[in-house]
């Protein structure tokens, strides 16, 4: 046996291990949220997606997102629609498709949990679903955008997920005009989630890549950006090389109350960490308490 045939098996054989890590994390924690998840092909499982998807988003007009005959391509061609159940009964969705073949990875459109299973990490089953799915492919890429101002998606998807922001995507899909984005711009970061990388393995398992943000402030991080006593964005001057973005409490409800003070968040959210990104930032983390975590240097 050559060198090189007997580095290749070994190679093989680390990514098999991984893989099979992959699938056990998958299983465990589909297990610990109650839920089977598998992949959908028929035309009665999509159009139980969309139905879903409708009654989530609550678009106007009462249609979804996606549509039943479009899932049915996607998922012939490859692509990923899987669906996580409770007995019978659909409760979460995801669909995904793939990338250029350079990028070798997955983009993860568009996943939701129905409202009845909240709190129970339906949602964090079906993205460790998802990395075994893709890993028993060979990729080694996942990306997705979400709405940088909700606080919640922000920690599941840098700290749950150990997914890294690499991208600011202003006003991506445009007026969506549902129940979640009202008429507000639908501004977008897009994260990567690299398979391998060791904190998202940890993270699948559990474990995850948390910060401590009085530690941060202690370290000499200074708030670009906070909530002031009416709960309206204000912003500093700062030196500092890491520096604290904050979204408001709940951008949703402010959407539905009042749009004005939604929008001038979106507007400074879309300056700071927009901008941040743009000159070369990294955010490195997210507390709970609803700050980005920004490195104006190299990352981490």
């Amino acid at each position: 046996m050559t060198g090189t045939m007997a580095t290749d098996l070994a190679g093989d054989a680390i990514r098999a291990d991984a893989v099979s890590a992959a699938v056990a994390a998958a299983d465990a924690a589909a297990i610990a949220a109650g839920v089977f998840i598998r992949s959908l092909n028929g035309m009665s499982e999509l159009d139980a997606v969309c139905e879903l998807y409708e009654r989530i988003w609550g678009f106007d007009g009462g249609h979804s997102p996606v549509s039943s005959d479009l899932l049915r391509a996607m998922s012939r061609a490859g692509g990923y629609v899987a669906g996580a159940f409770e007995g019978d009964e659909l409760v979460g969705a995801c669909v995904g498709f793939f990338g250029p073949p350079a990028e070798f990875g997955l983009h993860s459109h568009i996943a939701g949990v129905s409202p009845t299973t909240r709190g129970r990490s339906v949602g964090f089953a079906m993205k460790v679903h998802q990395r075994a799915w893709a890993m028993a492919r060979g990729i080694t890429q996942i990306s997705w955008t979400y709405d940088p101002l909700v606080g919640r998606n922000a920690y599941f998807n840098i700290v749950k997920l150990g997914a890294r922001p690499a991208e600011y995507l202003t006003n991506f899909y445009g007026p969506m005009n549902d129940a979640l984005n009202g008429a507000d711009d639908t501004d977008r970061l897009l994260v990567t989630w690299q398979l391998e990388d060791p904190r998202v393995a940890a993270a699948c398992i559990g474990i995850p890549s948390a910060v401590d943000l009085a530690a941060e402030r202690a370290g000499g991080a200074q708030t670009l950006l906070d909530v002031s006593a009416s709960d309206e964005p204000i912003r500093y001057d700062v030196t500092s090389s890491t520096v604290l973005v904050a979204v408001p409490r709940d951008i949703e409800g402010l959407r539905a109350k009042d749009p004005a003070r939604a929008a001038r968040w979106r507007v400074a959210v879309r300056e700071c960490l927009g901008g941040l990104l743009e000159q070369g930032a990294h955010v490195r983390g997210f507390d709970r308490s609803d700050y980005y975590i920004v490195d104006r240097g190299e990352p981490s």
